[in-house]
């Protein structure tokens, strides 16, 4: 199995797609047809169906939007760490 280069698509092509999907047609066809993955492809349904979004942060539950600002905000606190340390050593130098 060889390794695919990531490809982008836009959300006027998802929602094609997903039409195609409802109306009828079956996902393999389509899946053939226009060379999608799998994964891409029922991740695109799903999040039609739930959201009718197709942007990640759209169909993100408020606990992943947490957990995503708590790891930004320790990401921050570390970094803010780090400059005080070397502040520190920098001070105590002197």
């Amino acid at each position: 199995m060889t390794k695919r280069d990531r490809r982008t698509y836009t959300d006027e092509f998802k929602e094609q797609m997903v039409k195609l999907y409802e109306s009828g047609k079956p996902k393999n066809e389509i899946r053939k047809e226009y060379d999608l993955t799998a994964t891409a492809f029922n991740t695109w349904i799903k999040r039609s169906q739930s959201t009718s979004s197709y942007k990640e942060k759209d169909n993100r539950t408020p606990e992943e939007d947490e957990l995503i600002r708590l790891r930004k905000e320790n990401q921050k606190l570390k970094m803010e760490n780090d400059i005080l340390k070397q502040a520190a050593l920098i001070l105590g130098r002197k």
